[in-house]
């Protein structure tokens, strides 16, 4: 816990002098997604609000949203904690997916797109392979995922769907083996890349919802033999 705190300390510049419940959660939702607190760790109203230099009340009511966003969950007499997923919660989360994401990709009007980010998130993705940083490419594909939702051009879209892979992180912090979990769909990503930049929707479409389905299948596998284990 020290380790993320000092770290948490240094995310306080970012509060300036403004200091908001919201941009509380912004951070806390980021280093959650990062990994800073994994599922099932506790939160310290005295220690976080301590490195970020906020009241408490200003705290709670950031746990307050996160709690919403489903990312904490608050336990009587015990506390605040980040939420340990179960598999029926993965599988909602990717049917939001697929019905958010692959409407994305039908409604996109006539080409050319901007795909710009969608192409450097690809990128990220491939240097993160080459590097051997299995955590890196998860998040290159999230990173992935969110810039193809932006290009709906919906504010609405993006906020429902930034709490969703946040909350999808969840479940990729328990798994073991990241290399085989993200790895498989690096290739996948340069192909639906590829048939948008052809103007392909419907090739898009087609390749993300198989992409979609077959990625729960294998989240759903790891995760759930995982907590299985724990248990």
């Amino acid at each position: 816990m020290a380790e993320q705190l000092t770290g948490l300390a240094d995310d306080r510049a970012l509060l300036g002098r403004t200091s908001t419940a919201e941009r509380v959660s912004d951070i806390l939702r980021s280093r959650i997604a990062d990994g800073y607190f994994p599922p099932g760790t506790r939160l310290s109203e005295d220690s976080i609000g301590g490195a970020l230099g906020v009241s408490r009340n200003t705290l709670r009511e950031a746990f307050r949203l996160l709690t919403h966003e489903r990312l904490l969950i608050h336990e009587l007499n015990r506390g605040v904690f980040v939420r340990v997923l179960t598999v029926e919660d993965v599988e909602d989360i990717y049917r939001t997916r697929a019905l958010v994401e692959c409407a994305v990709v039908r409604g996109l009007g006539e080409p050319p797109y901007a795909l710009e980010d969608l192409a450097a998130a690809v990128e990220e993705g491939q240097r993160a392979a080459r590097d051997g940083d299995w955590k890196a490419l998860g998040t290159a594909n999230i990173h992935f995922h969110s810039r193809l939702v932006a290009l709906a051009g919906s504010a609405r879209t993006d906020e429902l769907m930034r709490s969703v892979f946040a909350e999808l992180r969840l479940a990729f912090h328990v798994v073991d083996d990241p290399r085989r979990l993200h790895e498989p769909y690096l290739a996948r990503n340069e192909q639906i890349l590829r048939a948008l930049q052809t103007g392909d929707r419907e090739l898009a479409e087609g390749l993300l919802s198989v992409y979609l389905d077959d990625s729960l299948g294998r989240v759903v596998e790891v995760y759930g033999r995982r907590v299985g284990e724990d248990g």
